[in-house]
């Protein structure tokens, strides 16, 4: 007979067995707690600390003075949903089918909240999810994703958000979006320590994507800017949920309140974990899913916007702050990117990486001071997903269980809730290879556009001497291109044989 205190380890082994882990459980007390954040379209230009002209972010300039500041780090795609798969997964978003905002993961897919409850962590999510429906039915909810409480939204939100506790119908919370989140995973760590155990918090936030709002003390800070910004931009109304053109400068205002909001929220993280006697052994971690969105955009110092492979599109905020492993202030320039999120925690954590191809790598040294320079390539593929459309394929996941149920401003097909999508591939072929795509392998960079007509358009950078992607060098250095080339077809082989679902049969 199995005695009943062996149970819940019998039932840990097989349900670890299924998802192809291990089981090696830390000793007590050895563990650093971890608190993920990341805001939603905040590009790297938009902080104090990175020399924005406007924009007021006094909390994050402070840990960009005291922790590791990473100057190169890299959202893994130029939009949230696939940045948010590469995030949980350390796996490009393409390999599971999440090719745009909109396309869920798989239920196949192992996370890094998996992983660290089996460690012995508490997991929560709080805010976006974006990566399938949070309802408790769904398959790819963050309960049915290793989270075992979660107050999340299947997209993004603005002030007083309506967001599922737990997978249940969605509750309206009153207060500014950031704080309101921020508040939720706080009592989520205060209900881990008291059950003494380590925490892994994942906050998304849904700031500072538009339609934008903020609080008037927020708003007051940038009352000078719509006289200095005139131009006209498109976003989505507030009043309407629909699309509206207003001038640049209204809406910078309101947008940069969002991130004051956003930075001050984070600031209240940050006081929580000192007053609690956490701060020491807790890694905080902040970074934005893509660059800025073209509402928002100045066009400095990057190229490129939300939606774009070019610097503007992927590099984003990178700060950690964890005094026991980075008792200084550290300027790192090695690149690095979401995809490496989870190796990393899988090694601070002593803990067996999952069993199936990753992208990420293992930034432990990066922590230390030891990796300078990054050892392999960062990849960047934004799959022409349009070209399913019309193609009689097999959804992966029920429909039914694809559908969202918590409501934003923006309206989609004049729907206020979002339903998400993810197909059996159809037989690979040559067109599985196109869609804008990049390669950073040391400072060079490769950027391919397919074109209607011809040859694709290719363009070549130096990024140390050109950040901004200016100079083509195409022509001066054709021989690094072509190496660049096919190592990037090559990754992309790779790629879309995970899409085929291959790695779920090991």
């Amino acid at each position: 007979m199995i005695k009943k205190t062996f149970l819940p380890l019998l039932a840990l082994t097989v349900y670890c067995f299924t998802l192809g882990l291990s089981i090696a459980m830390p000793a007590a007390g050895t563990q650093p707690n971890i608190v993920l954040l990341m805001g939603d379209d905040h590009g790297w230009e938009e902080t104090g600390y990175n020399g924005h002209p406007h924009v007021k972010t006094p909390v994050m300039d402070e840990m960009a003075a005291t922790g590791l500041r990473l100057d190169q780090f890299y959202a893994a795609h130029p939009s949230c949903s696939p940045t948010r798969a590469s995030f949980l997964t350390g796996r490009h978003p393409n390999r599971m089918g999440t090719f745009a905002p909109g396309w869920s993961f798989r239920p196949e897919e192992i996370t890094v909240a998996h992983i660290l409850n089996k460690a012995g962590y508490q997991c929560g999510h709080f805010g976006k999810w974006h990566l399938g429906a949070v309802k408790a039915d769904s398959p790819t909810s963050p309960g049915a994703m290793g989270f075992q409480e979660w107050v999340s939204h299947d997209n993004f939100f603005e002030l007083n958000p309506s967001l599922s506790r737990n997978g249940a119908p969605p509750e309206v919370i009153q207060g500014e979006s950031s704080e309101v989140v921020i508040q939720e995973a706080i009592k989520f760590i205060d209900r881990a320590q008291k059950a003494h155990q380590p925490f892994f918090t994942v906050v998304w936030f849904g700031s500072p994507h538009e339609p934008y709002s903020g609080m008037p003390e927020d708003l007051a800070l940038y009352d000078d800017l719509p006289a200095k910004y005139t131009k006209k931009v498109r976003l989505t109304s507030n009043e309407t949920g629909g699309p509206v053109t207003r001038p640049q400068g209204e809406v910078l205002r309101e947008r940069y309140a969002e991130i004051t909001a956003m930075d001050r929220s984070i600031g209240q993280m940050r006081k929580y974990l000192a007053a609690k006697g956490l701060r020491e052994n807790t890694l905080l971690f902040y970074c934005g899913d893509n660059g800025t969105s073209a509402d928002g955009a100045l066009g400095v110092p990057h190229r490129g916007v939300k939606g774009q492979v070019y610097e503007g599109g992927t590099l984003v905020p990178g700060l950690i702050e964890w005094p026991t492993r980075i008792p200084e202030l550290r300027v790192s320039s090695a690149r690095a990117s979401t995809s490496d999120l989870l190796p990393t925690l899988c090694a601070l954590t002593s803990q067996p990486l999952p069993d199936r191809p990753l992208d990420g790598i293992d930034l432990t040294p990066l922590l230390d001071g030891k990796m300078k320079v990054r050892p392999s390539p960062l990849y960047f593929w934004d799959y022409p997903s349009a070209r399913l459309k019309g193609m009689d394929l097999k959804p992966w996941i029920d429909p039914e269980l694809q559908k969202g149920t918590t409501p934003l401003v923006k309206k989609s097909g004049g729907k206020a809730t979002r339903d998400f999508t993810n197909y059996h591939h159809p037989a690979l072929s040559e067109a599985d290879y196109l869609g804008p795509r990049s390669i950073i392998d040391g400072d060079f960079k490769l950027v391919i556009h397919d074109q209607k007509k011809g040859e694709p358009k290719k363009e070549l950078f130096d990024l140390k001497m050109d950040p901004a992607e200016k100079t083509n060098l195409i022509k001066q250095q054709p021989a690094i291109a072509e190496k660049l080339q096919i190592q990037l077809h090559e990754w992309q082989q790779g790629v879309l044989q995970s899409l085929t679902g291959a790695d779920y049969k090991k």
